[in-house]
């Protein structure tokens, strides 16, 4: 896993509003506090998800952005692209792969992180089909299309694009994780940013509890001190 000190910027391409926070705003607290550039790209803006039954699916997109916004200000991120593909009905195809690259030869950067491909069968939620949709399609961006100069000409053709070869991906949701970031410092940013997720994380009684369990497991697993935090990663490396 590259260092802070080997990274100038880092792509966080989600499927949906709050995938970030959940699996990697620690993270990217971290590296944006060491004067990281970090972008999120989210696929869908989250319309078929939420607790106020009343909310028709346009309002909710409109939410769910806007908490995405506000969720990414806490951890030092500006730079948002959502990409409005429908909510729930995501699926791996050359669109999604050309868009997805058009972003990273936008962005160029050092680091992808984005959701497992995978499903896991040991805890079933991180694996939203629409997760590992996202998670295939951006795998198959950073390789070969974003830096194959022949794959979806029309993106040096008509946007002047250039091609781009990413060196590391970071899966979130893996069932092999191999990796891990100590996120003591930067846990209650991430959970601040968890909060801006109000029609997501509002009903949840002891979201603070939930949020530094899952964390501490991952530094059990990693092998730091007591009493730490981290998240917890499946490092690809592409370059």
């Amino acid at each position: 896993m590259l260092g802070e000190d080997e990274i100038d910027r880092v792509l966080a391409v989600v499927a949906h509003p709050d995938d970030v926070d959940f699996g990697a705003a620690g993270t990217v607290a971290r590296l944006t506090s060491a004067g990281v550039e970090v972008v999120y790209c989210v696929v869908t803006d989250g319309d078929a998800g939420g607790y106020d039954r009343e909310m028709d699916n346009g309002g909710m997109a409109e939410v769910r952005r806007a908490e995405q916004t506000a969720a990414a200000k806490c951890v030092g991120v500006s730079d948002i692209r959502f990409l409005g593909y429908p909510d729930g009905a995501v699926e791996q195809t050359l669109g999604l792969r050309r868009d997805i690259a058009r972003v990273i030869r936008q962005v160029r950067p050092d680091v992808v992180i984005t959701s497992s491909p995978e499903r896991n069968y040991v805890r079933i939620y991180p694996s939203h089909p629409d997760h590992r949709a996202v998670g295939g399609a951006t795998l198959d961006a950073v390789y070969p299309d974003a830096r194959n100069p022949y794959a979806f000409p029309e993106l040096l053709a008509d946007e002047r694009l250039e091609a781009w070869t990413v060196r590391e991906v970071w899966l979130n949701g893996s069932p092999t994780p191999d990796s891990y970031v100590d996120v003591t410092s930067t846990a209650e940013r991430k959970i601040s940013a968890l909060r801006a997720h109000v029609s997501q994380t509002s009903h949840m009684d002891d979201l603070d509890g939930m949020i530094k369990g899952m964390l501490s497991h991952h530094a059990a697993a990693a092998g730091l001190p007591e009493g730490s935090l981290a998240e917890a990663f499946q490092v690809v490396v592409t370059a």
